[in-house]
């Protein structure tokens, strides 16, 4: 942060501003925007593209920009890139085709539409910066060497309690403590939470039911969770994680005490976890050990304890707030601030919220008969788990009972979907890796 603002800084002094694109424009598209344009300088938001392009409008009006230009060509958004004249559009795609831009940033949570996009930013140069973290705990791991090998940046976001847990995750092995567990914060989980059970929730702040559902019944923290893990080598202690739930307002450092200490020293690389009802919530928090003796003895002197465990915690996470930092970090010092760091660790499989009947078409993630768990993506492999970012619009083959896990046995995939390619090209690259490293 303290070298990300002065970087911003000297490129507002030269007129030379970071230049970004956003896909999506609903509820934490509408905060990124007003605060790229109303708190960043050396940043601007030059494009937002939606399938409504008045949504995409009113995000620019509530940043106080009331003369977005309408365009449907690469040659009228560069135009108005030069000019510095903001455009909207409903063809996301031209953003990632137009020159001007250095990043894309994609707020939507669509895997489909995601990753179609990601590809077609990074094979047009563009930086990706993820508030998305279904596509990317379902591909994020191929995505990622496809922008290695365009040499452009992928990124989840600051802000997100998954890139705050890594930042944690960063600070605390730079001290020399191993992390053992990294963990996120909870006020909720039920796995049978469905749009209308949230939806006054959904309407008293202005987002969409699905999307706390999504949140509710588990799904989202546990894309959260994986996508660390991923980006960590972690795993996860047990299918869907331990995720003890604590008495509401138990400080976090007497809820850790939930978490079976002597396992978490001896897990090898590690877990990803999360804990409910305790505070300060939502922040985030990493678990380490340390062996040096006069270490140890200095932690206890800073009042971090005895040990064998040491808490650190990030108290909270603003989400939008936070996203102009990761831009940044990624355009100006080509550093992510959570990417993939090689293979799959954890995924994230279906599991089913009510009994399935054959021939029921499976419907979206947050939505009434889904819900996500995290399982270790060898287990997932050795099983034939479907992951839920696939899910969607698969045709059950036959009846499946309420929390089952969902094998790619049980359905019928769509035709000709991104996804599924994508999929098995990470399931063959890692593999072949895999033989690769045994061969040596």
């Amino acid at each position: 942060m303290i070298i990300v603002d002065t970087a911003l800084a000297k490129r507002a002094a030269q007129n030379n501003p970071v230049r970004v694109a956003m896909v999506g424009a609903g509820f934490m598209a509408k905060g990124i925007a007003i605060q790229i344009c109303n708190y960043v300088p050396g940043m601007e938001l030059v494009a937002i593209a939606n399938r409504n392009i008045e949504h995409a409008k009113v995000a620019y009006n509530e940043a106080d920009i009331f003369d977005a230009s309408t365009v449907d060509t690469v040659a009228q958004l560069e135009i108005n890139i030069k000019k510095g004249v903001v455009s909207v559009t409903d063809d996301a795609f031209l953003l990632c085709k137009a020159n001007g831009i250095d990043a894309i940033v994609e707020v939507t949570g669509a895997v489909e539409f995601g990753a179609n996009l990601i590809l077609a930013a990074i094979e047009n140069q563009k930086h990706i910066i993820l508030m998305n973290a279904e596509v990317d705990g379902t591909v994020g791991p191929i995505l990622k060497t496809y922008a290695d090998e365009a040499g452009v940046v992928y990124t989840n976001v600051d802000g997100d309690q998954p890139g705050v847990q890594m930042n944690l995750y960063r600070f605390v092995k730079a001290l020399g403590v191993k992390p053992v567990l990294i963990g996120n914060i909870k006020g909720l989980h039920d796995p049978y939470r469905n749009p209308t059970t949230q939806e006054a929730f959904a309407k008293k702040w202005g987002q969409k039911p699905a999307m706390v559902s999504s949140f509710a019944d588990g799904s989202k923290i546990s894309f959260e969770q994986a996508i660390v893990a991923n980006g960590t080598g972690m795993q996860v202690a047990k299918r869907g994680m331990l995720g003890p739930t604590a008495a509401p307002g138990t400080p976090l450092k007497e809820a850790i005490a939930l978490y079976p200490i002597e396992e978490l020293i001896n897990n090898g690389p590690g877990i990803v976890d999360y804990v409910v009802a305790a505070e300060p919530g939502p922040g985030v928090f990493v678990i380490g050990t340390h062996d040096h003796p006069r270490q140890k003895h200095y932690l206890n002197l800073y009042k971090l304890g005895e040990g064998p465990l040491y808490l650190f915690y990030t108290p909270y996470h603003l989400c939008h707030f936070e996203v102009p930092m990761t831009i940044a970090r990624a355009v100006l010092f080509h550093d992510a601030a959570l990417t993939p760091l090689g293979k799959p660790y954890v995924e994230v499989v279906a599991a089913a919220k009510i009994d399935l009947k054959a021939g029921d078409v499976i419907d979206g993630i947050g939505h009434y008969m889904t819900y996500g768990l995290c399982e270790n993506a060898d287990t997932a492999e050795m099983e034939n788990l479907l992951p839920i970012g696939v899910a969607e619009d698969c045709i059950l083959k036959r009846d499946v009972s309420k929390d089952t896990v969902l094998t790619y046995d049980d359905v019928i995939l769509p035709e000709g979907r991104t996804i599924d390619r994508l999929r098995a090209e990470q399931r063959a690259y890692f593999k072949s890796e895999h033989e690769l490293s045994k061969q040596v």
